[in-house]
């Protein structure tokens, strides 16, 4: 679980910076949080030639039409979650894992799907370059879930999907949390659903709005044979 040091002394400072002035001036408090974005490295999860911008307040593009979110958009996602040390997450979207890198540092195990290959390949060398032991990928359809590992306490999705995925639905314990961006393109909102068994359609939980937002869509292979 942990990653090592041997960043070079400015790249800890931009980071530091980064720390100071994207989270906790905007509101990051949870100390388990700040702490995780200090273990992990971002600028080990960037393209070589972002290096430079790798703790800038924006999205990256990591190749193949996606992005590593915003810092401050990946720290209010994990804030609001409070992920505890006996969680077990479910990703969608693993990308450049630096989301299921700092999950690692928050909960007991990470399992996480990306649907690209190149991605999934790059994640998996990179999570055994930094010994992150408690993070488990897979390559495939989000959409699908992970059955055989099934139930999650929590579910995250780092893609917009145009309507709610009924697997992930099923794979989530009852009580526990689902974090998606929901809509279209620039219309879409971070929202996190709160599971009531009592309640088939998740559109009908408790749910809190954690503001607009822009994720890339959620590609599904599923889906486009469906239709």
């Amino acid at each position: 679980m942990e990653i090592s040091k041997g960043a070079p002394e400015l790249l800890d400072q931009m980071r530091n910076h980064m720390i100071e002035t994207q989270l906790k001036d905007r509101g990051i408090i949870n100390p388990r949080v700040l702490a995780a974005f200090r273990q992990v490295p971002r600028d080990r999860f960037v393209r070589h030639e972002d290096i430079g911008r790798a703790f800038d307040d924006r999205p990256l593009p990591i190749g193949f039409g996606q992005t590593i979110s915003q810092p401050y958009v990946v720290a209010l996602m994990l804030q609001a979650l409070d992920l505890q040390p006996t969680d077990r997450v479910l990703e969608i979207g693993t990308g450049s894992l630096y989301n299921a890198a700092l999950m690692a540092q928050l909960a007991h195990e990470v399992y996480t799907i990306e649907i690209v290959p190149e991605l999934a390949k790059r994640a998996l060398l990179l999570a055994e370059e930094l010994n992150l032991t408690n993070i488990h990928l897979q390559q495939g359809d989000g959409y699908l879930g992970w059955q055989e590992q099934a139930p999650f306490d929590v579910i995250v999705l780092t893609a917009a999907p145009k309507e709610f995925p009924p697997a992930l639905a099923e794979q989530l314990k009852n009580g526990g949390r689902l974090l998606a961006p929901i809509g279209d393109g620039q219309d879409q909102k971070l929202l996190i659903f709160t599971k009531d068994g009592r309640q088939v359609d998740p559109m009908k939980w408790a749910v809190r709005d954690l503001g607009a937002v822009q994720f890339v869509p959620m590609v599904s292979a599923y889906k486009s044979n469906l239709n």
